[in-house]
């Protein structure tokens, strides 16, 4: 059988009844954007992540910007961000005229080390960029810890983790603010790009508002320098629809994950991701290790398993940021991950058979010797 990595119209089809209804009522309302869908979205999924404000956006690079410009964070300041990640963390401190800060992961969990932060702060450093990435939240105590010893804000890119709980807490509820990404193959995903800020400050709330939107509470009147960064109506009502599910859908991508997890230990060559037991992770991504992962990608391709590779460069290495000095720097824990990470199918609507299907092809992969 053929196994796809991530089967998108399988989610409009669950749903289709519904986010029909959603497109109907909008396009029946004649008001497309800055409207009552906006606006309901915008308080159900500040309640959905326990905080009080929610800005929604166009997409998740313009949470982080918009975030970094509201907090005056711009040229000659310095963002602390993961190593290893989508480039989108860098660049969005870059668009700001900042410098990105790059931390290496801990080569466990692959995310941001907290235990090396502090050695990257400066005098000129402004704010920590925690990523939880692939659904697994950051270990934010520790992250947190630091920004507090030296006066910085915390914006965590929660791209990939719709949902996730760290310390029993849901993600998007205990820092400066939380930044999202709603594009379509994300946990809770629109029908086309869209983001959000969630945070607890009214007045980092209000500063959002109006960088979103040509820095204009009342049309014609601009208080600042800012352009367009809006969410349209269309997509604040598919995805009210889809947040009404994604408790239910992220169980699904739990399961799918416990299978992966029990079925594929055991084999010598492979590294399979690790929870920490304060973790509550929403498994946006379901990334393994292999030092064969040329191998093992075209032989599962072979078995009609897709999969794909989460990130492949990292982001000091690509022509983006070839004429910088980061260029030049030392990362050996984000070169390996980029070498060896390999993601395998994961969503919601991936049936038993496939996870099957899929565990049969990696354990009949050449290369990977039982360790049993």
């Amino acid at each position: 059988m053929r196994v796809p990595f991530l089967d998108l119209r399988a989610a409009y089809l669950e749903l289709q009844g519904e986010i029909d209804a959603a497109v109907a009522r909008v396009l029946a309302s004649g008001w497309y954007l800055a409207g009552p869908e906006i606006e309901a979205f915008e308080a159900e999924f500040a309640s959905y992540c326990d905080n009080r404000h929610c800005v929604a956006v166009a997409s998740g690079s313009d949470a982080l910007e918009l975030t970094l410009r509201a907090l005056d964070i711009g040229p000659g300041d310095e963002v602390i961000v993961p190593s290893h990640t989508f480039i989108a963390t860098w660049t969005a401190v870059s668009a700001t005229g900042a410098r990105p800060v790059p931390v290496e992961p801990d080569e466990v969990t692959y995310l941001i080390d907290p235990a090396r932060i502090e050695a990257a702060v400066t005098g000129r450093t402004r704010a920590i960029m925690p990523v939880h990435l692939y659904g697994q939240p950051v270990d934010l105590e520790a992250v947190v810890a630091v920004a507090d010893r030296h006066g910085l804000a915390v914006v965590e890119d929660a791209a990939q983790a719709h949902g996730s709980r760290y310390r029993g807490r849901r993600i998007g509820s205990g820092t400066t603010a939380t930044a999202f990404s709603f594009y379509p193959g994300k946990n809770l995903g629109a029908l086309g790009d869209g983001g959000a800020v969630v945070t607890a400050d009214p007045e980092l709330a209000d500063r959002l508002r109006l960088l979103r939107s040509y820095g204009s509470r009342v049309k014609y009147r601009h208080e600042i320098r800012a352009t367009n960064h809006r969410l349209d109506e269309l997509q604040a009502a598919v995805l009210r629809v889809k947040l009404a599910r994604l408790d239910e859908w992220n169980d699904r991508r739990r399961q799918v994950a416990d299978r992966y997890l029990t079925e594929l230990t055991g084999f010598a060559d492979l590294t399979l991701p690790t929870v920490a037991a304060w973790s509550d992770p929403v498994w946006h991504l379901f990334v393994l290790r292999t030092p064969d992962r040329q191998q093992l990608q075209e032989r599962l391709s072979a078995a009609g398993v897709d999969t794909l590779i989460h990130y492949p460069v990292a982001p000091h290495r690509t022509p983006a940021y070839a004429d910088t000095p980061l260029a030049a720097g030392a990362y050996p824990i984000a070169e390996r991950l980029a070498d060896q990470v390999l993601s395998l199918p994961m969503g919601p609507h991936l049936s038993a058979e496939a996870v099957t299907a899929v565990v049969r092809a990696v354990g009949a992969s050449a290369g990977l010797a039982a360790a049993r």
